[in-house]
């Protein structure tokens, strides 16, 4: 994972625990805010690791009774080893497996990001996701209100939250750091829409964006 990428998640994460009146904090703040996140993720990755585990043993289970079962080993003498058979086509299957990559790959980027924020050698990596914070904090009004011009027939305080600040956290990027190329601060926005939002998210957020990229110039 690379090391912006990450500082996006934290930030993402970080911005889920401001409080609704974003009061300003102090960067011993964001650091203890920064610090509970790490933990949250780290914990419910080890939750959903668990949970993970438990279906694929459960999965082994159901597949060693229906080796078992089979009547090809039914009839086979007391003490023989099972031959394997073929498993039938079953949706219910493919969706246990995918619902278990998807929490595999949510759990080890999880474990990744607390890596990351950890590391002193990857120290830029809290500092970037503060940051962000910070520069929201100041620009707070304008960024809202940037938001709330271009999402038209959308009352801001009705909008998901998830969806706000993924776009806080870009608009942070495009208008004021201004330090990541445009199109990866897009990319990168999509991405945590799909991961952590509605199916709609995506389309929403990325219509915002190109509307304030090509309003604003941003390159």
């Amino acid at each position: 994972m690379q090391a912006r990428r990450a500082s996006r998640e934290l930030a993402f994460i970080l911005f889920s625990q401001f409080e609704k009146t974003i009061t300003n904090y102090s960067k011993e703040d964001l650091d203890d805010i920064i610090l509970k996140s790490v933990r949250v993720l780290t914990g419910n990755a080890s939750d959903e690791l668990k949970t993970a585990l438990g279906s694929l043993i459960s999965m082994r289970d159901t597949i060693e009774n229906y080796e078992a079962d089979s009547e090809v080993n039914l009839n086979r003498p007391i003490g023989a080893a099972n031959i394997p058979v073929p498993l039938p086509m079953t949706s219910d299957m493919t969706s246990r497996i995918n619902e278990m990559i998807d929490i595999a790959e949510k759990s080890l980027l999880a474990l990744e990001i607390a890596e990351f924020t950890t590391l002193d050698s990857q120290n830029e990596v809290k500092q970037y996701a503060i940051e962000i914070a910070e520069y929201f904090q100041k620009n707070r009004k304008e960024i809202d209100d940037i938001i709330q011009k271009y999402a038209k027939n959308w009352d801001l305080g009705r909008l998901v939250k998830m969806d706000k600040d993924i776009l806080r956290i870009a608009l942070v990027e495009l208008l004021y750091i201004k330090d990541a190329p445009m199109k990866v601060v897009v990319d990168e926005a999509l991405e945590l829409a799909k991961k952590y939002s509605t199916d709609d998210s995506s389309s929403f957020i990325n219509g915002i964006l190109a509307k304030v990229i090509v309003d604003y110039g941003v390159n």
